[in-house]
């Protein structure tokens, strides 16, 4: 079950669950950019709000705490990738813990368990930086570290961690993982997330309103551009298996800023726009978060290096919600 994708083709097809999520939407699209888009199954507890956003190729319904329909789909087209995306966030979650931990926790031991069922080669399961928590460094947090999460969220995702590791040796299933620190991204809205705030910042930014920031002008969180993201995850999804050393989840990097600098970054191309601060329960989540990550085993492993920086990613984000069709 060591078998990896080549890097120009894949002999089957792939699976990827909670497709119409922020990080869902694009990263099925740029799978069915590398693969033949019929190939790439798009799945989802709902069908998309705009039926054009994953009209490129199949979509199936699909709660994944429902296994019986997990198994039909794994039956029915045989993916060589099931890509699990499908979770609560962390502003969420605290709202509604026990579904949290369902939705987080029985959707993964669903996948990995139909993944061993059925011989699927390869599973990709998304961590966060809020498997960290107030006892962790923050700055440069490492790759091996103190992680006492105290978000509902950040233990499910921890949990997940070492159940990917354990299948991983108790299987030899093929999981992998990356812990995202913040996604910005230009195609679809906020989903529940306590950095979120630098994804509504752009919308508003071009909208010609102000904007009310749930963080202090001075929190540092690591964060990263769609992008890269999607680069990230591909990369790692095609590096030998040798290569991987880590089966819990690769810390990921690529910027740290604070709600001022990414507001700076804004006013060099509209100097008129306004923002006021008013933080809320998201604050304590935000400060048990680190503050810039050490990603460097992820760049040894697999040779990941960020394209992005904050100038560069204001630039386009701007230049795609102003003109959505360059989208």
């Amino acid at each position: 079950m060591e078998t990896s994708p080549s890097a120009t083709g894949l002999p089957g097809t792939v699976l990827v669950i909670g497709a119409c999520g922020q990080l869902g939407l694009e990263l099925t699209a740029a799978l069915r950019q590398r693969y033949a888009p019929e190939a790439v199954i798009a799945a989802d507890v709902r069908a998309p709000k705009n039926p054009e956003a994953l009209a490129g190729g199949p979509f199936e319904l699909l709660d994944v705490l429902d296994k019986n329909r997990l198994e039909e789909l794994v039956q029915q087209y045989r993916p060589v990738q099931i890509y699990n995306l499908a979770a609560l966030l962390s502003a969420t979650a605290e709202k509604d813990p026990a579904f949290a931990w369902k939705l987080n926790m029985d959707g993964l031991l669903n996948v990995l368990n139909v993944a061993v069922q059925y011989q699927v080669p390869q599973v990709y399961w998304p961590s966060s930086i809020a498997v960290f928590g107030p006892d962790t460094p923050r700055e440069h947090t490492p790759q091996v570290t103190i992680m006492n999460p105290n978000t509902v969220y950040g233990i499910s995702k921890l949990a997940g961690e070492q159940w990917c590791e354990w299948y991983h040796r108790h299987h030899g299933l093929d999981v992998r993982s990356l812990r995202y620190p913040g996604l910005i991204g230009y195609k679809s809205l906020p989903g529940g997330g306590t950095t979120d705030y630098a994804v509504d910042i752009y919308h508003k930014a071009v909208a010609g309103e102000s904007f009310e920031c749930f963080l202090k002008e001075d929190t540092y969180l690591p964060m990263m551009y769609m992008p890269d993201a999607l680069k990230a995850t591909l990369d790692l999804m095609h590096a030998p298996a040798s290569t991987i050393r880590f089966r819990t989840s690769y810390n990921l990097g690529a910027m740290s800023f604070s709600p001022a600098e990414i507001t700076a970054s804004i006013q060099q191309e509209l100097p008129d726009f306004q923002v006021t601060y008013k933080p809320d329960g998201r604050q304590a989540i935000a400060d048990s978060w680190p503050a810039s990550i050490d990603d460097s085993a992820a760049r040894a492993d697999w040779g990941w290096a960020p394209e992005f920086d904050l100038g560069k990613m204001t630039h386009d984000m701007l230049a795609h919600l102003r003109v959505p069709e360059l989208a």
